[in-house]
This record gives C-alpha cells, structure tokens and sequence, in this order.
C-alpha cells in the first residue's frame, strides 16, 4: 500500500510492483504490438487492449505519460476556475485509469467520485487492481464499468468528464458522438490527445463541437473563437516531463531518467452561472490571457515568447531586462504555461 505517498509517487511504486518479475523481453514484445496498433491510421471498432498482457504493457508503457499529460491539462484547469471543485468525474475510455489518478491528485483535498468506462474488461480489472494497491482512498472507492465507447454511449450527468488517448481508436461518426454526449453530461469536459499534427486536428475538432454545445474553452486557449494556426501550417501542443523507471526504460528501449510527452488538449467548461458549487457562488472562470506555445528562447538580455492570444491571435514577444520584474518571469516561463503569470 502506498497510502503515505502522494498521487504520482504511488502510482509509479504501485506500477513497479506490478511488473515486478515480469520478463522485460516479454513486456517489450507486447508493447511493440501496441505501437503497432496506436500508429495505425486506421480506427477501431474494438478495443486495442484485448488480454492481461497487452494491458499490463500497456500500463508501463502509457499510464505514467498519460498522466502527466492529463495532470497538466487539468492544472490549467484550476488556473482557470481555481474555485470549482467537481463532486463527481466521468473518465470515457478511460483504461487502467491514468487520467483518474490525475484528477484525484488535482483535487486531492476533496477528490470527486469517478466512474471509470472502459470497452476492454482486462484493462478494467487491471484498473481496478492498480487503484486497490494504491493507497488512495478515492481511487478504491471508483467505479470501473464496461461501456463501448462508442455512438451509442450515455452518459449519467457528472461535474467533469475526461477523454483521454481515446479518439484515434474511434471512427470519425463515433467521436463526434462521444464528445457531444460528454458536452451534455458534464459541467467541464477535457480532451487530451497525442501532440501530433493528426492529435490536434482531433483536439480541434472537439473543440469545435464543444463550442458548439455552448461551452466556453477554459485552456490552452485564451478565447473561444477559431484558432488562429492556418490549416496544415503547424499544430498546437505542448509537452510534459515524464520520469522513467528501471523498467519503462527497458520496456522502452531508453536510457535517461525521463521522457517528454507531446500532448494537445482542450477544456470547457459550461457557461459561468452552471459551475455553481452546491449551495456556492458561480465559479467565475478566467481563461489565460495569453498561452506560451513553444518553448521560450532565453537569449543573451532577452527572453522570445511565442504566444496565442486572445486579440493578435498568435504573436511574439521580445521581453527585455528593461521591463524588470518581468523580465525574470520571462525567463522563468515554461512552454504551456499562462502570460503573464499570475
């Protein structure tokens, strides 16, 4: 049990005795096959997680990334609405529940209730495994249910609902429907998908049908409005560090202590009025004025932020020892985070 550790340490000590005698060769084997399946350019009408193995691959090779890129998300959530808190969260495809162990983490002072829905029993009972061993009391208290995730999902009304690394297994008819079925159950919706030029196109899609719904955009973004990348000239995304274990290296064919996720997201939140807490006022939501998009350039008396904004769109700033105090926020800046800082 991991109960004195916080959220990301027990996840990775709560891995570590999983895999625990478990051949690297063989985890490698079926993580090869699970690259094979997460690079095809064809979507799925089954899950990609279909027995014991593949799942416990799956969960070196993905859990500890996944979370740190919906942990990331999520932060830029409570940027944003710092005094919403959900009482109930909704993970769609959610696995062997990396993106709940995220957000029990976020709100670790009073965790939501989650309800974890999966298409692939193996990776549920792995869930379910994983959060019993882990010391955290909301995670053991989760639901772990077999949904497919698919046009025909409904979703029971909740205060936050997580899609993460799901879209590209779906076809095109059924992620439009789960984005617009997650848009109507819930309070907040945050999508996460690869940082690849196809990940964002998916990202921007559910953005779009988020906003459509009468959602507002929380973050990255500073506005709700188109954004402002020129089709096929680029793509927004962002990156999170990953440490890596022992074993994530061997399973991975790596040799540093970590990795960088590449990742898209976007959250939405319902208008401001709907974010009322019980017997609370409404959450008032400020999204960033403006977003970091890549990684600052720290230059000899000068720091280049690349920025999406809300009135220029995307734009450069050139900030100087000149402007003091700002100057070392500048250089203290990170890519993804909020400008100026709050």
């Amino acid at each position: 049990m991991n109960a004195s550790l916080p959220t990301a340490e027990a996840l990775r000590a709560t891995l570590a005795g999983l895999l625990d005698g478990l051949p690297p060769t063989q985890a490698a084997q079926a993580v090869d096959r699970l690259i094979a399946s997460y690079r095809g350019t064809t979507p799925t009408d089954a899950p990609v997680l279909r027995d014991r193995s593949d799942v416990v691959a799956y969960a070196a090779y993905r859990m500890p990334a996944t979370f740190e890129a919906v942990r990331a998300a999520l932060g830029a959530l409570r940027d944003a609405v710092p005094q919403w808190t959900p009482g109930t969260h909704t993970d769609i495809g959610g696995g062997t529940g990396a993106a709940s162990w995220a957000v029990a983490e976020a709100w670790e002072e009073a965790p939501p209730h989650t309800t974890v829905l999966d298409w692939a029993e193996p990776a549920l009972a792995l869930g379910r495994e994983l959060a019993a061993a882990s010391g955290v009391a909301s995670l053991g208290r989760a639901a772990w249910r077999r949904a497919r995730i698919s046009a025909s999902l409904r979703v029971e009304d909740t205060d936050l609902v997580t899609v993460s690394y799901v879209l590209k297994e779906l076809t095109e008819r059924d992620r439009a429907a789960v984005v617009t079925e997650a848009a109507r159950a819930a309070r907040v919706v945050v999508v996460v998908e690869p940082g690849t030029p196809d990940g964002y196109q998916r990202i921007i899609a559910a953005r779009d049908r988020l906003v459509a719904a009468g959602l507002r955009v929380a973050a990255p973004c500073p506005h709700s409005r188109a954004c402002p990348i020129e089709p096929g000239s680029d793509w927004c995304h962002f990156a999170a560090r990953v440490s890596r274990s022992s074993l994530h290296r061997q399973v991975k064919g790596g040799s540093l202590a970590y990795e960088d996720e590449k990742f898209s997201y976007v959250v939405a939140t319902v208008p401001e009025d709907r974010l009322r807490p019980a017997g609370g006022s409404a959450a008032a939501l400020t999204p960033a004025p403006a977003r970091v998009v890549r990684r600052p350039q720290i230059r000899k008396g000068q720091v280049l932020l690349d920025l999406c904004t809300e009135d220029d769109g995307l734009r450069r700033d050139t900030v100087t020892k000149r402007h003091g105090a700002l100057y070392k926020d500048a250089r203290d800046a990170a890519w993804g985070d909020e400008w100026p800082p709050a």
